[in-house]
């Protein structure tokens, strides 16, 4: 049996997932001027994956976006959203700033209805449409990297 010092310290960095702490993610998600809010879930900025939880209301804007080097896992935990996929459109100028996508596919994230999340594989582009306040649970390999402007595509 552990001691109950070995217990303090083994359950010091559980981080508690409830209704409680996705309220108060929503409010600063509502109060954000971007409409939304994450939650770290990494134990440090060195770990090498990127864990988090997302608080998203409707009117948030993530501009079309890749992942080069890693697969997206997101999972709806509560709320509806669409994941949008896009698929780029070639060009004279590849990899260049004329870059073009268009809509592809639109893939519901709902957990009422089932539909609990999706696995988006490296380098394709894709974005969200919140159609009501949700939250979802976001994990990417390696550590965060901010966007290179080659990730992000305005349409």
């Amino acid at each position: 049996m552990q001691s109950l010092t070995n217990y303090f310290f083994l359950t010091m960095d559980i981080q508690y997932i409830n209704e409680n702490m996705l309220s108060v993610l929503h409010w600063k998600a509502r109060e954000s001027e971007r409409k939304r809010m994450n939650h770290d879930l990494r134990t440090s900025a060195e770990d090498r994956s990127q864990r988090m939880l997302n608080a998203l209301e409707p009117g948030t804007v993530v501009p079309v976006h890749r992942h080069v080097d890693t697969d997206e896992t997101v999972i709806c935990l509560e709320g509806r959203l669409e994941e949008i996929i896009y698929q780029e459109l070639p060009t004279m100028d590849v990899g260049g700033p004329g870059r073009e996508v268009t809509e592809l596919l639109r893939i519901e994230l709902c957990p009422s209805k089932g539909k609990y999340g999706v696995q988006i594989p490296k380098g394709v582009w894709h974005s969200i449409n919140v159609i009501e306040p949700s939250t979802i649970f976001e994990a990417k390999d390696g550590p965060f990297v901010p966007a290179e402007p080659e990730v992000i595509v305005v349409v």
